[in-house]
């Protein structure tokens, strides 16, 4: 079995002869199967995998390969691959085939990555577990007692237990570095509209943002640079010129970091992990980067401004599952209302249904200015704040989580301690700029500990420039 460790290394390998596309894919089929228990998979393409291998191989044999050619990959169940089917790890969705791919599963086909399958997730994306998924828990690898994170859980887990070399997830709140942060990886979530959201199944769209989960810096870099640019079929996305991360990274350059004090001496923080990041923070400092201690006043507004718009924004986009168009219909309903109120009851889970109910109720007539308005005019100010910090340092960092992977129904029975899991990685969301989860240590109870760094606006580059740097 070939032992991947980087993209370029892997690259070279191929043009070598030292393994092959199709035993790639195999492999990766094997290993799938082999810890199917993790339930990080919900379908595995083998028949196109397998086909899009063999052709791959002839163009390498040719010298026609693009920049990914073998690199198995795995994409969040909320992203669309046209001929396969894609169900937001959702009832409701149940048997949907996409008539279209993503446009960053386009660019990901363009350069000859092979699609291995679709991961499991939570529901819609809404989660920071993985445990809302209609199709059962994924299971962290690193001890199956502890969940992965979410909502990319099963995402995290394909790279952390070596099923796929990369793959894609969606962060809307810190879907992508939170269970990066979990399982010891790579999750970065680039600038709002640096990524086309085409072929996203949306949960929150002025949020959410598709982006990689990696071994190294190194391969996100490349993922990124791949992905990135602007896309006609989205108006959201950004026309600023796409640098090439994977050449800048190598850079030697000394930065100026802020760290958040409120964020590293939390209450609620786990001493270890706080210690993790101090560790950081002097190491930094001993290798000629200035960081010092800024002040973010609005920490305690982070989650409750992210829950009021993003649940608004979700009761608009799940309107449109409605059980007449597509996907799941029930059979109990007499009368065209029943079938609406009983479809999607009996088609979403409970976190979702109550994500939707909360959407409604604070875009309703009588609370629209008390929540949904006022909510806004909060985002406006974190927003302004964060860029401040940014104009006069090169970086933001934070820990990535309070603590490592929690155990399976620790916080599920209490929605606001689960909600509380995403406050250090909502700002990024909430203010549109990057960010990245790295791995920065380990827990006394074997578990990874994540730091966070953001960045300004589309500084995609010198954001995976210092990430590359941080010693694990």
């Amino acid at each position: 079995m070939y032992s991947f460790s980087n993209i370029t290394n892997l690259q070279a390998d191929l043009k070598a002869g030292k393994t092959t596309c199709i035993a790639l894919v195999e492999d990766a089929i094997s290993l799938i199967e082999q810890k199917k228990h993790l339930n990080a998979f919900l379908e595995v393409f083998e028949h196109s995998a397998k086909e899009l291998a063999k052709k791959t191989d002839e163009k390498i044999k040719a010298g026609t390969a693009g920049k990914l050619a073998g690199v198995i990959i795995g994409l969040k169940d909320n992203i669309c691959y046209k001929g396969h089917k894609v169900s937001a790890s959702s009832k409701i969705l149940e048997g949907f085939e996409s008539l279209y791919s993503a446009t960053v599963v386009e660019k990901l086909l363009a350069e000859d990555a092979i699609i291995v399958g679709r991961l499991n997730c939570d529901e819609f994306a809404m989660g920071s577990s993985n445990e809302n998924s209609a199709f059962g828990n994924v299971l962290n690898p690193l001890n199956e007692k502890h969940v992965p994170g979410g909502s990319s859980g099963g995402s995290a887990v394909a790279v952390a237990a070596n099923m796929c070399h990369v793959t894609l997830g969606s962060d809307t709140g810190g879907s992508i570095r939170q269970p990066a942060s979990f399982t010891g990886t790579i999750g970065f979530k680039p600038t709002y509209g640096r990524v086309s959201r085409y072929g996203l199944i949306a949960y929150a769209s002025s949020f959410d943002q598709i982006g990689p989960i990696t071994k190294t810096v190194e391969d996100a870099a490349i993922i990124l640079e791949i992905i990135s640019g602007i896309d006609k079929h989205d108006n959201t996305s950004s026309s600023q010129k796409v640098t090439s991360y994977s050449k800048e990274i190598t850079v030697d350059k000394k930065y100026k970091i802020a760290y958040l004090k409120e964020c590293v001496e939390a209450d609620g923080i786990d001493p270890e992990v706080k210690q993790s990041i101090l560790n950081q923070i002097s190491w930094l400092k001993d290798n000629g980067h200035s960081v010092e201690a800024v002040s973010f006043p609005y920490l305690e507004y982070l989650v409750p401004t992210y829950y009021v718009l993003t649940t608004a924004e979700a009761s608009s986009n799940l309107s449109r599952f409605d059980g007449i168009h597509y996907g799941y219909r029930t059979k109990n309903a007499t009368t065209l209302e029943s079938t609406y109120k009983k479809s999607r009851a009996e088609g979403f889970g409970k976190e979702v249904k109550r994500r939707i109910m909360l959407g409604t109720f604070v875009l309703s007539a009588g609370y629209y200015d008390a929540y949904y308005s006022k909510g806004q005019k909060v985002r406006r100010v974190i927003q302004e704040k964060t860029k401040e910090i940014l104009n006069n340092y090169d970086f933001i960092l934070t820990p990535s989580t309070p603590g490592t992977a929690f155990e399976f129904g620790k916080n599920s029975a209490d929605p606001i301690k689960m909600y509380l899991e995403d406050i250090f990685t909502v700002q990024a969301n909430i203010a549109g700029i990057p960010a990245i989860s790295v791995p920065c240590g380990l827990h006394s109870n074997g578990l990874p500990i994540g730091l966070q760094l953001m960045a300004n606006y589309f500084e995609e580059a010198k954001l995976l420039n210092l990430a590359s740097k941080i010693k694990s």
